[in-house]
């Protein structure tokens, strides 16, 4: 069994190193060097797993990079897309390359202990564009080269697509409960680490993203809010997919959660460059958004806000 991992950032690089301790034939292929000599050797490879930027920008979701790689797999091969795309994308991306079997398989790696987390997951998700016998052979396969865990799931891609944003969301609230919750406990008076400490001990809440000041990735500053390089690029997607839902109240609710983060990572200078690459100059919130407190109708827009994540 020949494995290709294409991508090697800090997703794609812990990944192919995995499957090399485990004894797999891997070939890496990224466009910088050394890996951009193996670009045709990904097509000798049975499982392709692919590990590529998909940003969330001012013109939208950006799914380019892998569909630019995709033709490097062999006919008949399967490609397993690692990326982070939007609720059916596997399906699109299936019917845009019919000689091979593109599937999905949901990434939860955490920087800072990537390497562990790629050797140890939790859970292996695997989703297929089509539930036939064929498609599920496929993705047995697929389970069956990555390293064991206590849950593993074939389901729908657009399901396994939706678990990766419902698990960051998820993440994304809390932190900003926890810098509000931090507002109003300091501004009491009492102290926040005695109410953290006790919080975190029940077994439903815990310590994950219970820090209001933090580094969302290592080398980076300290600062408040719901930063890194998931937590803002995928909530602004799930912005853009609740306004399907058409809730006026819930769109408001997303936009002043959008708006307050922002506040947060620009006060503490927290993840700017992340910010600007969703979101654009941030001259225009940075006056308001400093200097007041401002009404639904001012900020946000609603309703006819312009969708800010369809589209590419």
């Amino acid at each position: 069994m020949k494995i290709g991992c294409i991508g090697q950032g800090w997703i794609g690089k812990n990944y192919a190193n995995d499957f090399e301790a485990r004894g797999y034939d891997v070939i890496r292929y990224a466009l910088e060097e050394p890996h951009v000599a193996n670009k045709a050797a990904i097509a000798t490879c049975d499982i392709v797993f692919i590990a590529v930027p998909t940003p969330t920008t001012p013109r939208g979701f950006d799914d380019s990079a892998i569909r630019n790689v995709l033709p490097l797999v062999g006919y008949g091969k399967i490609a397993v897309i690692k990326s982070t795309v939007l609720p059916g994308t596997t399906e699109t991306l299936q019917g845009l390359f019919p000689d091979i079997f593109v599937l999905h398989s949901p990434e939860f790696l955490v920087e800072s202990s990537a390497a562990y987390d790629a050797a140890h997951p939790n859970r292996n998700i695997i989703g297929v564009p089509y539930p036939n016998a064929v498609y599920r052979e496929k993705a047995a396969a697929v389970l069956s080269v990555l390293p064991d865990t206590p849950y593993k799931k074939i389901m729908p891609a657009r399901d396994a697509e939706f678990v990766k944003y419902a698990g960051n969301c998820f993440l994304f609230f809390k932190v900003m409960y926890m810098n509000l919750l931090y507002d109003v406990i300091t501004a009491s008076g009492s102290d926040w680490n005695n109410v953290r400490e006790a919080l975190i001990h029940d077994p439903r809440i815990g310590t994950s993203h219970s820090e209001p000041v933090h580094a969302s990735r290592q080398g980076a500053k300290s600062g408040r809010g719901a930063g890194g390089h998931c937590f803002i690029k995928d909530f602004e997607v799930f912005r853009d997919m609740y306004r399907g839902v058409q809730d006026e109240y819930g769109n408001v609710l997303l936009a002043a959660l959008k708006d307050k983060n922002i506040e947060l990572l620009v006060n503490s200078s927290k993840d700017l460059d992340l910010l600007e690459g969703v979101y654009g100059d941030l001259t225009r919130y940075l006056s308001p958004l400093v200097s007041r407190v401002q009404t639904p109708t001012e900020t946000y827009g609603l309703p006819g806000e312009q969708s800010h994540a369809q589209g590419r």
